[in-house]
Formats: C-alpha cells, sequence, structure tokens
C-alpha cells in the first residue's frame, strides 16, 4: 500500500510518498482501507516538529480518516468488514491503509460522502467537547470565536448557535467572515483592521464574551482575555500563530476567569464512552441537515505535500481533504 511518510521533521516538500508493506489489525482495533483523509492545520506543525508531541521518526501523518473496514481484529463487536466508517487516529491517515482504535472508530451516515465524513471527526469533536464538557456554555451566553473561518473554528461557530449562544466570529478577512455569517455568526470582527479588544466592548455594551474558543494563539489571546465577562472561560484549544501565548495571570484573577484546556484528542481515547455520546450527538444533528462540514479543496493523495503548503499559507476556510 501507498503512504505519505515524514522521514525528517521540515517542510511538505521533504515528505514522499512510498510504497509500504500492509498492515495487521491487533485486538480492539480495525484495518480501515482509506477513502478520504482530512487536513488539519495541527499536521502541519507536526511533520516540522513544532508540535505538542513529536511521532517518532519516520512516521505517517493524517489523523481524521474515513473509508471502508477490511479487517477486524479480536474484541471488535460493534464493526465488521465492509462497513463504511470515520475515524480517528494520532498519525497514519496520510495512505491507502491504516489501522484505527475501534473505540474511536464509527459508522458512517448514509448521508455522508467520504470527504465529508473525513472533514467531521476532529473539527466538530473538538469544538463540541470544548463547548459543551469543558466550557460548559449555556444558552443566552455570548461565544467568541477567534480563527472562525478555518475547520475547528468554523465548527465551533455552527455549534455554538445550535447550542443556544450568540456567536461573535473573529478572522483575518472579510471573505472568511461572510463564510461565518453563512455558518450563523450574528457578529463579525476583522481582527486585522480592528482593535478586537475595544470590538468585543462595544459588541457586547461593555460587559465582555462569556467563553472565548481560541485556535490562535498569539498576540490576540491576551487582547481577547482582556474583554472577557466575569466568570468567563477561556478555551485552549491551539495554536495556529506559532506563538504560544504568554498570558498574565492577573488577568484572570481579577474576572473570576478560567482559563481552560481543550485536548480533544487525548479526551477521545482516556474517556471512549463520554466521546462516542457525543459523536452519537453530532451524528445525530448531521443527518437532521443541521451541520454542514464546509470543504475548502480535495486533493489527490500524492499532493499531499501541496496542500500542507496550502493550509500553511492561511487561504484555507473550512476544510481540505485528500482524496485516496
Amino acid at each position: 500500500m501507498k503512504a505519505i511518510r515524514c522521514k525528517e521533521f521540515g517542510p511538505p516538500s521533504s515528505l514522499v510518498l512510498e510504497e509500504m508493506p500492509g498492515l495487521k489489525p491487533g485486538a480492539n482495533e480495525v484495518l480501515v482501507a482509506v477513502k478520504a483523509c482530512g487536513i488539519n492545520f495541527p499536521d502541519t506543525l507536526i511533520i516540522q516538529g513544532l508540535y505538542q508531541f513529536k511521532p517518532e521518526l519516520p512516521f505517517t501523518p493524517g489523523s481524521d480518516i474515513a473509508g471502508v473496514i477490511k479487517e477486524v481484529g479480536d474484541d471488535v463487536g460493534h464493526l465488521k468488514v465492509g462497513d463504511e466508517v470515520f475515524g480517528f487516529v494520532f498519525s497514519g491517515g496520510f495512505a491507502e491503509e491504516v489501522v484505527v482504535p475501534s473505540n474511536t472508530c464509527f459508522l458512517k451516515s448514509k448521508k455522508m460522502d467520504f470527504p465529508t465524513a473525513a472533514s467531521f471527526m476532529v473539527a466538530y469533536g473538538t469544538s463540541y467537547h470544548a463547548l459543551k464538557d469543558r466550557a460548559k456554555l449555556s444558552e443566552g451566553e455570548t461565544l467568541l470565536v477567534l480563527g472562525a473561518s478555518g475547520g475547528v473554528g468554523l465548527a465551533a461557530v455552527e455549534l455554538g448557535k445550535l447550542m443556544g449562544a450568540k456567536v461573535i466570529a473573529a478572522a483575518s478577512s472579510e471573505d472568511k467572515l461572510q463564510l461565518c455569517r453563512e455558518y450563523g455568526a450574528d457578529l463579525t470582527i476583522n481582527y486585522s483592521k480592528e482593535d478586537l479588544k475595544s470590538e468585543i466592548k462595544k459588541l457586547t455594551g461593555k460587559k465582555g464574551v462569556d467563553v472565548i474558543y481560541d485556535p490562535v494563539g498569539g498576540e490576540y489571546s491576551e487582547a481577547a482575555f482582556r474583554a472577557i465577562a466575569w466568570e468567563g472561560r477561556f478555551l485552549v484549544v491551539g495554536f495556529a500563530s506559532g506563538t504560544i501565548p504568554k498570558l498574565p495571570m492577573n488577568l484572570p484573577l481579577l474576572k473570576t476567569g478560567s482559563v481552560v484546556g481543550v485536548f480533544w484528542g487525548d479526551f477521545a481515547m482516556r474517556n471512549p464512552k463520554q466521546n462516542m455520546e457525543n459523536t452519537a450527538t453530532l451524528m445525530k444533528w448531521f443527518d437532521k441537515g443541521m451541520l454542514k462540514p464546509h470543504i475548502h479543496k480535495t486533493y489527490e493523495l500524492k499532493d499531499a505535500s501541496r496542500a500542507l503548503e496550502e493550509m500553511m499559507n492561511r487561504k484555507v476556510r473550512g476544510k481540505l481533504v485528500l482524496e485516496v
């Protein structure tokens, strides 16, 4: 089988397409013939050795997969050969085959094609876990989403509206903000042109926002936190800017605010039952037409380097997908 391989940490151009031996599932695992794999911004960091964890070299990137089960390992009761599924792995998705833990592999909706299924798990799983489990977002609260036009950001906008929040979307261009409005954002901020803190205060009548969803980091994190409401929750989702912010710790004290970490991948592995419940809710909403993943563009597997370069150029709205 063919796979994209990272043999040394570096830019997307350093990746190579290689023929690899076939894989075998172990206990509580399934072997999936990959039909599509979503690209997430952390993939661009992982291949450069800049992410929170570094896979052992060489490795195959990719975590957001969809395909057809080829083989089932021991002790797997809810899945069978031929099932169309989507799932999550820490690595291995940019390939024709991947072994997936059975507790992070789910039956695909009949209303989903494979690219859509490969756009779903990480973006919606992360955002729903963040808003429901970590922030405990309540109906009527105000949610600010930074980097709102990206994969997880756009999912957070959609889910925030479904959960009854007033959603403020912040992004760096008008075309990105227009997409956010189409996905339900009530208000928008162009933080490349407007002062983020001042605009938040203006849009909330000086109250501030109850929940901040931050997959960006960098200079915008502190500016947003300075406009958080009393007892607000700041969700640390990622650092797409490339810079981990250093937040003055007197700010949470002054607002009785909470800084809350969100690591959905680890949550899914540590608490599979709750993750399955969350996924079931998300699939129900998808089947009712209440969620619609936005695919910016699809690429062939051999063009994974070009796809990752496009992601790094920050022009992507929603998700990129490799079709296998």
